[in-house]
């Protein structure tokens, strides 16, 4: 899953030069309240990523496929007044576009020409501090082939992307 996650990093760090962070998603957000917490602070507007969840089955020998669950979540400070007769109403799209703009680089994103994330569900929400929340959850197919080397205790990892789950 991390070479997953690290393409899609760098897909982002090269597309959307407007987004101020872009990280793998390891709690953040949440930690935005704990002052306590020694993390660097979280700038808007923000995408974290997170591949933590694969369901395996066995193909051959050791090797293994999977469908893999990936989470985009595009964070944006909204402390602007949005309501009817307001000056600022058109914050609104283009948060919508920014958030259009993550969907349209992760649906259908391959890796190695073999992975493609498709999007399997949605949803947006507000935090603490005026902070939007635009989450956005993908599915792909992951193979993880092990082949054994000279000396049958070791073996190598070769993780390839793909479409569908046999």
């Amino acid at each position: 899953m991390e070479k997953l996650l690290e393409s899609l990093i760098n897909l982002f760090g090269q597309q959307m030069p407007e987004l101020s962070t872009i990280d793998e998603d390891y709690g953040q957000l949440e930690m935005i309240n704990q002052e306590n917490r020694d993390t660097y602070p979280l700038t808007f507007p923000a995408l974290l990523i997170d591949a933590a969840d694969v369901s395996w089955s066995n193909i051959a020998g050791l090797s293994q496929k999977g469908e893999a669950t990936v989470r985009a979540r595009l964070i944006i400070d909204c402390y602007d007044d949005t309501h009817y007769g307001s000056t600022t109403t058109d914050r609104i799209s283009e948060r919508a576009a920014l958030r259009a703009k993550v969907h349209k680089l992760l649906q259908g994103y391959r890796i190695d020409d073999e992975a493609q994330l498709i999007r399997t569900n949605s949803r947006f929400y507000t935090w603490d501090h005026g902070i939007k929340v635009y989450e956005q959850t993908y599915t792909g197919v992951v193979t993880e082939r092990l082949e054994p080397e000279t000396e049958p205790a070791h073996v190598t990892l070769k993780v390839t992307i793909g479409h569908t789950l046999h």
